[in-house]
């Protein structure tokens, strides 16, 4: 039976047999063509004997495995190596079709290649995957054919897989931050000016625009005939919290990735810089529960139990709220932390409802709420208006962003920090936030 099914047969051989035909039926017409006909006929068999007979001769022609990693990373293009081995005596055709998870809904994926005799090929392609949890890849089926080109052989080589697609952490590959200049450098921060003292010292350096005049050290200008100023590093060890809405609001897609999706991801690079630069990172996910808590730390695996904490987290369908929340900051977390909310407001009566917590929260802790700009939104603010119709569309858009900048407006003038971005920007502007809080000594 496992032979019946690895039979197939080639468009050649379709019209081969249409056109054997068409001369059966003019040669019935023109009886000299009749020969020629059957000999065609005779011809055509005895090729299709010898093709079977080749491909279908050895046992084990064609060998194929799958070479890809255990993890994927979410939102980012992660590769995959198919290596095909002939083992024919001969050159093959052969259309290798990979049986993808069915999350990416590729229904015609293929790849035709040419292998020579005894030797193999490599073939690589990317997946991006747009959503966390388990993937399962299948068969590895590989349909190869002689230069007779009448049948094709199915081999389907079991290459059952799972790979689990955790946030991006490629991203964490290419934010190696060593020192708290480095980042600023790296991201563009400007530097900004003071408030007050930390009591760190670090070095002695020269004196630069932008710096304190009381930070100039005397003796050191004195001994060096030029303008010195002391160097003191931030304040460590402080205790920064990602704060994650798991609410319904969360689930709106961008880009094929939702709010949740993005904010993890920003969550991870922005774990990465906090240790990197000496404070303590914690994490916590919420909706109208709260769902997972990581306390804050600096310790060489809590990068990595953020991670493990953020593969499987999922948004709800109820709206978040933060009574919950507050209660268990307010019994467990004594120290002074900046906490960090990604969420989203799409209207001014759910932030009213939350807006007294927050206050309550400030009060003690340094506050920053990170709300996503509806890029859809804004583009029909762009748009070029033609029609009444494309009036009012325009006319509603531009309310609607209003509204939203007036949520975040009002946040302020309570003393709450605000960072409205883009969800592609997400991650550089989060991070540029938490910066910008360390330079001015807030925290």
């Amino acid at each position: 039976m496992k032979f019946f099914r690895a039979i197939y047969v080639h468009k050649r051989f379709y019209v081969t047999g249409v056109l054997l035909v068409a001369l059966f039926i003019i040669a019935a017409f023109v009886p000299a063509l009749m020969l020629p006909a059957r000999l065609a006929t005779a011809l055509f068999l005895a090729l299709l004997l010898v093709d079977g007979i080749m491909l279908f001769g050895q046992r084990n022609g064609i060998n194929a495995r799958r070479v890809t990693a255990e993890r994927y990373s979410n939102g980012d293009e992660n590769r995959v190596e198919l290596i095909v081995e002939n083992n024919y005596a001969f050159r093959v055709q052969a259309n290798i079709i990979d049986e993808l998870p069915a999350i990416f809904q590729i229904r015609d994926f293929s790849i035709e290649i040419s292998i020579e005799a005894r030797s193999e090929t490599r073939q690589k392609y990317l997946l991006r995957p747009v959503k966390r949890g388990e993937y399962h890849f299948g068969k590895i089926n590989v349909f190869v054919r002689s230069f007779v080109g009448l049948l094709e052989r199915r081999y389907a080589v079991p290459a059952q897989q799972m790979v689990k697609v955790y946030p991006s952490f490629f991203r964490l590959k290419n934010v190696e931050f060593l020192s708290f200049a480095d980042i600023r450098n790296r991201l563009g921060l400007k530097k900004i000016r003071r408030m007050g003292y930390n009591k760190e010292f670090e070095q002695i350096k020269d004196f630069e625009e932008g710096d304190e005049i009381k930070s100039i050290n005397w003796k050191a200008s004195a001994r060096r005939h030029k303008l010195m100023v002391n160097q003191y590093q931030d304040e460590r060890a402080q205790h920064i919290y990602c704060a994650i809405d798991m609410g319904r609001s969360m689930k709106m897609p961008f880009n094929e990735m939702t709010l949740l999706d993005y904010a993890i991801n920003a969550s991870l690079t922005l774990s990465q810089v906090v240790l990197k630069n000496n404070d303590r990172i914690g994490l916590i996910t919420y909706a109208d529960t709260i769902h997972s808590v990581v306390p804050s730390d600096r310790k060489n695996t809590q990068l990595t139990q953020i991670l493990e904490t953020l593969y499987n987290q999922e948004t709800q369908f109820n709206e978040s709220g933060l009574d919950p929340l507050y209660t268990f900051i307010k019994r467990k977390i004594n120290n002074r932390s900046l906490f960090i909310f990604f969420t989203n407001y799409e209207s001014i009566y759910s932030l009213e409802r939350q807006l007294p917590t927050f206050i309550q929260l400030s009060r003690s802790h340094l506050v920053l709420i990170v709300s996503f700009i509806n890029t859809e939104v804004e583009k029909i603010t762009q748009e070029p208006v033609s029609d009444i119709s494309s009036i009012y569309r325009k006319t509603i858009a531009e309310k609607f962003l209003f509204e939203k900048s007036r949520f975040m407006n009002e946040l302020t003038r309570h003393g709450i920090q605000t960072l409205l971005t883009a969800p592609e920007n997400l991650t550089v502007d989060s991070v540029n936030k938490y910066l910008e809080i360390k330079a001015r000594g807030l925290i």
